[in-house]
Formats: structure tokens, C-alpha cells, sequence
């Protein structure tokens, strides 16, 4: 999984309701799909592209269908978004120091 595919299926507004109803707990499916505004085929969709975007795993549970999140594809995407932190303080600490020496751009 790669941080863009993360970054591409959590682009869509249904699917980050869907990461942010499993933030607490694993849910079943249909519990899952009962709080969304859209039909339980489309869920079953989103659901399959958060999965190979490596965000959430499906577990079979007797007749029912458990998701959760998947901590190893949401550390790859926080390791990704670190990086851009680090960037911007560092560019930030940079130019700072800069202005206290009195450079000009």
C-alpha cells in the first residue's frame, strides 16, 4: 500500500465517514452500512477500495462481515504526512533564522 493510494480513497466523503466510524471499535458491516447515507451495495464498494488501499481489513465472523482499521496502513499514511511536517518546520526554522540575521530574500 502506498501512502497515495491511502490519500485516494480517503479523498471520497462516504469513505472518511466509514474511516471515522471505526476510529473507536470494529463494526459489522451492516451496522456500519445502517449509519451511512448511502445503499449497502455502495458500502460493500467502499469498503473493497479502503481495503486495497490497505486502510481497513474485513474479517469473516459466522455469518457476518467485522471491519476494522488496519494500524499499518494508517501509520504508513501518518509516516508520509510526518514528512511533510518536518518539511515545513524545517523551512520555517530556516527562514526564521534567516530574517534574525537580516538577509534579504
Amino acid at each position: 500500500m502506498a501512502y497515495g493510494d491511502a490519500i485516494g480513497a480517503l479523498a471520497d466523503p462516504t469513505r472518511r465517514a466509514i474511516v471515522e466510524a471505526l476510529k473507536g471499535r470494529a463494526l459489522p458491516v451492516g451496522e456500519l452500512a445502517q449509519g451511512l447515507p448511502v445503499s449497502r451495495p455502495a458500502v460493500s464498494q467502499h469498503l473493497r477500495v479502503l481495503g486495497d488501499a490497505g486502510l481497513i481489513t474485513v474479517t469473516p465472523r459466522g455469518t457476518r462481515r467485522v471491519v476494522a482499521l488496519r494500524p499499518e496502513g494508517l501509520a504508513e499514511l501518518r509516516a508520509w504526512l510526518d514528512t511533510l511536517w518536518d518539511d515545513a518546520l524545517a523551512a520555517y526554522a530556516a527562514e526564521a533564522e534567516r530574517q534574525a540575521k537580516g538577509d534579504s530574500p
